[in-house]
């Protein structure tokens, strides 16, 4: 909260709107000696009309509503008084008590009423007209709600931020606050997203003591979920119990030794011998792994029977599609042919396309019902456009949902449920990582066919793992590398460029015309307003490419070439603020009508619309980007459409979204870009790498331009050290595990 927090105390005179998922509400408070009530917004989930509110924050400005205060802390009292909780229970503030029945309750039990509610549903059933379940009924919801209640004033007590106690209480139910005292690390889990650090303040003011076991098993469990989001699937032992130290302050690592092995005795981790080194998985990851190894070890065994008159059949599709394949294409549409599953890599410009089509032929010609799928929205529309049918994300293609209680995604399409398609045809494998692979495979019938495509010299994925090298380098999955670059795309800059790059080899920098520039900046602040003025003014006036069809890259989020300090330029320039585009400040950054944006963590449980197709589903994944399509005019909530997929985001959801004219080469995977500008200044030394260089410049598809210093471009392509990953599947694949 600012110097300029204020408080104030009033009764709620009503509930204007309420997100039931997030508790961000707008309400009228009636403060004493005031005639109209005040707007006050912010989260405050369950509050009703009648209820005392003391609430801290500070006053702010709608441009179509006002004044209205920005709620930072709430205190809520119950109503006192016979005629204050008339009118709290008339409200409809409890479910299954209306009007009628407040008016019965308060003329029978006046004052003690709430008391009542709570704690005696016998006396209740005694009234006329209520029976003895429907007075079990209310006094469960008034529980309820009383739990929600001191749990809030619990998180408001120890400075945790309200927002916890929705996915607290949907996770846990009656027993979120009992559960959350005796284990103040259930905050670490993924969902709720809270700092160990955070956590563990908590725990030492509920007095637990430094060497409790618990806090030892929490601090493991982090560890391994912090770097299992940093891409690794496992944790070396003796890596793991000096991390966790150094997290803990310890100076000793066998009350840790202990602690890992109750977590492992109650399968929460587990260790496993692979390649001569003791490794540590969180179970699941253990499981996805192994899985993953399994299931194509088994796909790849047999010899299929390829369909009768095999050089026929590849002469009629060439004739078909009006080409002649290169002996790899030729190669890699055999092999399709006659195995489970196959691995096709290749970098730009190697005809992985036209191998692609031409695999998809011959699945048609053998009658073979195929789905077409990639990682993010984007790259399945990409596939899709390029194969001439619909491709799904591996998400949608799976029908991924939540469950609210664990907290995680389950898919309804696995074991039990498997696809009905006949193959399945992945793009951009390279993105995939193992839990998204486990739980493709387990969706796939037995006899399915598996063609997963991607250029593994790509950055890897973001989750844990690194499938598609694993793969390749295990040697034990069939594939084609098709390595000839073809005349025409030879042609392209961008293209050889990429393929230089790859080799470590400095691409010429000349401006000698094509699609390939670079300009020279050697200041942070003048690169900046080059990159402006490049997406602006000079690209659309100069070569007419319009503005929404360039893409900003940067490695690095922070610093004056960072997304951050760039998307804010961009912004100005592009989408400056006027009275007919409506706005919502979001922290330090506004969100404004047709801002370019991007969903920037997988949510599940979000709800989206295809008005044109008439479809709606659920899930906006980490990396899908839209544009915002409307703004509620009392900040409510904005609306962002994801390729004619309409996604509601109540304000308290906008933590959820970034503006999108600058991205990381990170998140850009899986996607291509008709004009790529890439900023390659000030770049952090963990990420002066050949793969970040190389998966920039293969994000565009007909333009780059990279501004910047000559200097860093040549360091990016001399460092071909990648950032090692802890994953074991490539020593699965090669039999190095000690499964037991």
């Amino acid at each position: 909260m600012t110097d300029q927090a204020q408080a104030l105390e009033g009764r709620v005179d009503s509930v204007v709107f309420r997100n039931e998922e997030n508790g961000y509400t707008v309400l009228r408070l009636a403060l004493e000696g005031r005639e109209e009530p005040v707007t006050v917004v912010g989260c405050m989930p369950g509050v009703s009309p009648g209820e005392v509110l003391s609430v801290t924050g500070e006053w702010g400005h709608h441009a179509a509503y006002g004044a209205q205060f920005k709620a930072g802390t709430v205190e809520r009292r119950l109503p006192t008084g016979a005629a204050a909780i008339l009118e709290y229970l008339s409200s409809g503030a409890v479910k299954g008590v209306g009007a009628a029945t407040a008016q019965k309750l308060v003329r029978e039990f006046g004052e003690e009423t709430l008391e009542v509610l709570e704690n005696h549903p016998d006396r209740l059933a005694r009234l006329p007209g209520l029976s003895p379940k429907r007075a079990r009924d209310i006094s469960q919801n008034f529980r309820a709600q009383m739990g929600m209640r001191r749990l809030l004033d619990f998180l408001r007590g120890y400075g945790l931020p309200a927002e916890l106690a929705l996915p607290l209480y949907r996770r846990y139910g009656d027993e979120a606050l009992e559960e959350l005292r005796a284990n103040p690390y259930l905050l670490t889990d993924e969902e709720l997203g809270v700092s160990f650090q955070t956590a563990d303040a908590l725990a030492v003011a509920l007095g637990i003591d430094a060497g409790d076991p618990q806090r030892l098993e929490a601090a493991l469990l982090f560890e391994l979920r912090h770097n299992a989001g940093n891409g690794h699937t496992f944790l070396p032992g003796d890596k793991l119990l000096a991390a966790t130290a150094r997290l803990l302050s310890l100076e000793e690592p066998e009350p840790l030794e202990r602690a890992l092995d109750e977590l492992c005795r109650r399968r929460k981790t587990a260790r496993q011998t692979v390649a001569g080194r003791e490794c540590v998985y969180l179970s699941e990851l253990l499981e996805a792994e192994r899985y993953v190894a399994l299931r194509l070890e088994e796909m790849a065994r047999p010899e299929l029977r390829p369909p009768a008159r095999f050089d026929q059949v590849l002469a009629r599709i060439q004739a078909e599609q009006g080409i002649t394949y290169a002996p790899q294409q030729v190669e890699a549409v055999e092999l399709a042919a006659r195995r489970q599953v196959m691995l096709l890599t290749g970098g730009p410009g190697t005809g992985k396309t036209t191998s692609l089509r031409g695999v998809l032929a011959l699945f048609a010609h053998m009658g073979l019902d195929t789905a077409l799928a990639a990682p993010t929205g984007r790259a399945a529309k990409r596939l899709g456009e390029t194969c001439g049918q619909e491709a799904y994300t591996i998400h949608r293609l799976l029908e991924t949902h939540f469950d609210p209680k664990t907290g995680r995604p389950y898919f309804t399409h696995d074991q039990r449920d498997p696809l009905k398609q006949d193959a399945v045809i992945v793009d951009e494998t390279s993105m995939v990582d193992v839990p998204l692979m486990a739980a493709l495979l387990a969706g796939l019938k037995s006899d399915c066919r598996l063609v997963l495509v991607g250029d593994p010299n790509q950055l890897p994925s973001v989750g844990p793992g690194a499938l598609l090298a694993d793969l390749v380098k295990s040697g034990t999955i069939p594939a084609v590398s098709l390595v000839q670059i073809f005349r025409q795309a030879a042609q392209s800059a961008i293209i050889r460029s990429a393929h230089e790059i790859h080799h470590g080899v400095l691409p010429q920098l000349r401006n000698q015309g094509g699609d390939f520039f670079f300009l020279t900046r050697l200041k942070s602040r003048e690169a900046a307003r080059t990159v402006v003025e490049l997406v602006g003014e000079r690209l659309p006036g100069r070569m007419g490419v319009p503005a929404d069809q360039i893409q900003v890259l940067t490695p690095t989020r922070k610093g004056p070439m960072g997304t951050f300090e760039l998307n804010r330029l961009l912004q100005e320039t592009l989408n400056p603020p006027a009275p007919d585009k409506p706005q919502r400040p979001w922290g330090e950054i506004v969100f404004r009508l047709g801002d370019r944006v991007m969903q920037v963590k997988n949510n599940y449980d979000a709800m989206w619309l295809d008005p044109v197709r008439g479809e709606s589903g659920l899930g906006v994944f980490n990396g899908d980007i839209g544009r915002i399509a409307q703004v509620e005019r009392d900040g409510s909530a904005l609306t962002v459409d994801f390729d004619g997929r309409q996604v509601l985001y109540p304000a308290d959801a906008l933590g959820e979204l970034e503006l999108a004219y600058a991205v990381t080469v990170h998140k850009s995977q899986g996607s291509e870009y008709p004009a790529v500008v890439f900023a390659c200044l000030d770049v952090p030394p963990m990420l002066l790498t050949r793969s970040v260089l190389y998966t920039a410049v293969t994000r565009a598809r007909s333009l780059l331009v990279t501004v910047g210093d000559k200097r860093v471009f040549g360091r990016m392509v001399e460092n071909d050290r990648p950032q090692r990953r802890y994953s074991a599947l490539r020593a699965r694949l090669a039999g190095e595990a000690e499964e037991g």
